[in-house]
């Protein structure tokens, strides 16, 4: 009974069923089918997949950051530390964004506001959440910008974002999405408009920042080198669902879905040489505006049989904490 209660409490974020819609004039596209899972405290969870299976969906809907007037969440729970964040008022969810939850967006140049310099932006931040005084948040920012390693922060605090280089935006965006000490940092994308040697810098920051807080992080990513160097957790996401979940240790030696395989089979390796064409996946996404019969997937599976076009899988064991939504998964795995 102890195990099971220690258990629960390692659990920090509690995602059930979440069901999101976007409303458009003359359809409905379901961008989350029901999707499930958790992030424990101090993890590093990757969630994976193609552009538009909903990777960055599932962290707006949990943050309540989707257009009000075009997009709705339908169903489901989005539990943290015990609360139901879709429950909370307006005024109670901006008291968690930035303070408990905080997010590292794609672009910092858009989510930086270009007429305030960047102390200015971690300072409110500061202030918002810890009613802090002028001068003790201005030292904050500039503590923040030393922990992300940006280069004469005296200065630098007093930049403005066009001022300031693409991978020195997204550490002052680090710094303002930790300057509250968050339990749980949401990157999403954090390194794609970055080139390859920046990218290698941010990720590294990431994870020592969060070795050194012990904040957990939700990585939001279609790059599996990426998952395989900083996460311990994974969950595969296809056309709006959870395909997969495993470690990630699991994942890449025993791959349990045919999807999952598709994406590693489609990663550069250098020992596959240079003369030879990466496979790809064939066919493309199914439309989330129509009801899908069967399996997302099948008409692009190799694996498919009759009931992966007519029935549903759902999520189920195929391992100790491993698994996956595919009727021949043992198959697969075997393959």
């Amino acid at each position: 009974m102890l195990m099971r209660e220690s258990a629960k409490d390692d659990v920090l974020l509690d995602v059930r069923d979440l069901e999101t819609h976007f409303y458009g004039e003359e359809s409905v596209t379901r961008a989350l089918g029901g999707i499930s899972f958790q992030v424990k405290k101090g993890e590093t969870l990757g969630v994976v997949g193609e552009s538009g299976c909903g990777k960055s969906v599932t962290a707006l809907s949990i943050l309540r950051l989707l257009p009000k007037l075009t997009a709705r969440t339908v169903g489901g729970e989005v539990r943290f530390r015990g609360r139901d964040l879709l429950e909370l008022s307006d005024r109670e969810m901006r008291k968690v964004r930035g303070d408990q939850i905080a997010m590292i967006f794609q672009d910092p140049m858009t989510s930086l506001n270009p007429v305030y310099t960047v102390g200015h932006q971690i300072a409110e931040a500061v202030q918002i959440h810890t009613k802090a005084s002028h001068p003790v948040a201005a030292a904050k920012a500039e503590e923040m910008l030393r922990l992300v390693r940006i280069a004469d922060p005296e200065r630098r605090v007093n930049n403005y974002p066009h001022e300031m280089s693409g991978g020195m935006r997204q550490r002052a965006m680090i710094a303002m999405a930790l300057a509250c000490s968050p339990e749980l940092l949401i990157a999403d994308e954090p390194t794609t408009a970055l080139d390859v040697t920046i990218q290698a810098q941010i990720l590294r920051l990431i994870v020592d920042l969060k070795e050194r807080t012990g904040t957990a992080v939700m990585f939001i990513t279609h790059d599996l080198g990426v998952v395989a160097e900083t996460c311990q957790r994974v969950i595969v996401m296809y056309a709006g669902r959870i395909v997969e979940q495993a470690s990630v240790i699991d994942l890449f030696a025993r791959p349990a879905h045919p999807y999952t395989q598709g994406l590693m089979r489609s990663v550069p390796d250098r020992r596959r040489g240079r003369q030879r064409r990466l496979p790809e996946i064939p066919g493309i996404v199914p439309s989330l505006r129509e009801p899908i019969v069967g399996c997302s997937f099948a008409p692009r599976c190799p694996f498919a049989i009759d009931i992966c076009r007519d029935k549903t899988p759902v999520l189920r064991d195929v391992g100790s904490s491993h698994t996956a939504a595919c009727w021949r998964a043992e198959e697969v795995m075997g393959a």
